[in-house]
């Protein structure tokens, strides 16, 4: 896998046995260049300083494909707001919260507004049936309305470790696609 990917986590991390850390492990084995950006306080996130960090790994790491999960597509919706980002190939914006979530420890995180500009070439939502941050009516008036492909897995939770997303092979096979088509 030549392009480069980028891996930005949500709250709390996604150490093994998520299917973030598997994914990294998976390019690595073959040789592909990954960054799986891993924030300060994972537990206790900050808006300024997770901005930051996510901004100093896109500006040195200069990814093509950028996989945000759950926090982390909120993250992205506020730097697509308040900067000019360098456009990437790929985005995918797997299990994203709510845009008005209410958890009282990511307060300075809402609500979001949608961003008018993704600054990816192509981007893909992926979302859960049963997802308990993003009802599926809600997901698919995201999808609407930043005008994005998506992918609806059945029950699913919210794609990670406690919903059986450890290993997943749906997304590398996907990233395989993506650099056969070049």
């Amino acid at each position: 896998m030549q392009e480069k990917v980028l891996l930005v986590h949500g709250w709390g991390g996604s150490d093994f046995p998520h299917w973030q850390s598997w994914l990294a492990s998976e390019i690595a084995k073959e040789y592909g260049t990954v960054q799986f950006l891993h924030f300060t306080d994972v537990d206790v996130p900050k808006l300024d300083l997770w901005s930051a960090e996510l901004l100093e790994a896109l500006e040195s790491f200069k990814p093509d494909i950028v996989i945000c999960h759950s926090l982390a597509n909120t993250l992205w919706f506020h730097l697509c707001n308040t900067t000019t980002l360098s456009e990437i190939q790929k985005l995918y914006l797997v299990a994203p919260p709510s845009l008005q979530c209410s958890v009282p420890e990511l307060e300075e995180f809402f609500p979001v507004q949608l961003p008018i500009q993704l600054y990816a070439k192509k981007a893909l939502l992926v979302s859960s049936t049963n997802d308990p941050y993003m009802p599926m009516n809600e997901a698919k008036i995201l999808q609407k309305k930043l005008d994005i492909e998506m992918k609806i897995l059945e029950n699913a939770g919210h794609i990670n470790a406690e919903s059986g997303y450890g290993e997943w092979p749906w997304i590398l096979e996907s990233l395989q696609k993506k650099v056969a088509k070049g």
